[in-house]
């Protein structure tokens, strides 16, 4: 049987992905009674499932207001993408010069996986399959320290990230882009590691404007049409 700590993590990481996939909107309120009933547990576990979710910042909690899904501001959006691109890079270039054999047959595989799922045209898929593929290049690095804020973020992000690739093309052209970086990293060329990474991550111009369209629409479609789990109690 789960212990209390045990369902509360697995409580907050469905809530995570629910906020990853879009079903719980930036911005939108969280209630704990709600909650409780679509998981079919007290609210004890959910508000202990909250509370983790706001100590990464990927929810927000007001006092006697209650909890919402964080929003990032355009600004705020493009410094935490340039952040990201660094410990990306930073990640890359550790493991160009430290990553096994092995450890390339592994990320040659999460490549391949993502192949399929961009043949297939599959964006849900392919952003599961994306996600194994960056998390190879974290732990490829071998420096646990930078591993885990580079996953920090990635998570911060994962709304974010999963939006991007519902921009027409994007599919081929992050697939693209992860084929020469798995060269450069086989190749144990640090350098060019660092820079496509870098760039594979950033977000410029027309890239940005699309992402920044995607999330008005997003939001346009939630305030027209609140899920199940939205604003009860707002």
């Amino acid at each position: 049987m789960d212990t209390p700590k045990n369902r509360s993590e697995t409580l907050r990481e469905q809530i995570e992905e629910m906020i990853a996939v879009g079903r719980l909107a930036p911005g939108q309120h969280l209630d704990e009674t709600v909650l409780a009933e679509e998981f079919g547990v007290s609210r004890t576990p959910i508000r202990e499932a909250l509370i983790q979710l706001a100590s990464m910042g990927i929810i927000v909690m007001r006092p006697r207001r209650g909890a919402i899904v964080a929003e990032i501001g355009p600004q705020q959006l493009i410094e935490m993408f340039e952040v990201m691109a660094e410990f990306e890079a930073m990640c890359g270039r550790l493991a160009a010069r430290r990553m096994s054999v092995a450890e390339h047959a592994t990320l040659m595989a999460s490549h391949l996986a993502c192949k399929q799922a961009r043949d297939s045209s599959d964006t849900d898929a392919y952003f599961y399959k994306n996600e194994a593929f960056h998390e190879q290049i974290y732990a490829g690095s071998h420096n646990t320290f930078l591993a885990e804020q580079a996953r920090a973020l990635h998570r911060r992000l994962r709304p974010y990230r999963r939006l991007q690739l519902r921009v027409r093309d994007r599919l081929k052209t992050s697939f693209d882009e992860h084929d020469g970086v798995v060269n450069a990293i086989i190749a144990g060329n640090s350098e060019l590691t660092v820079e496509l990474l870098r760039q594979h991550i950033m977000i410029q111009g027309q890239r940005f404007a699309d992402l920044v369209a995607s999330l008005h629409q997003l939001k346009t479609v939630t305030d027209g049409d609140k899920p199940a789990l939205a604003d009860a109690a707002a």
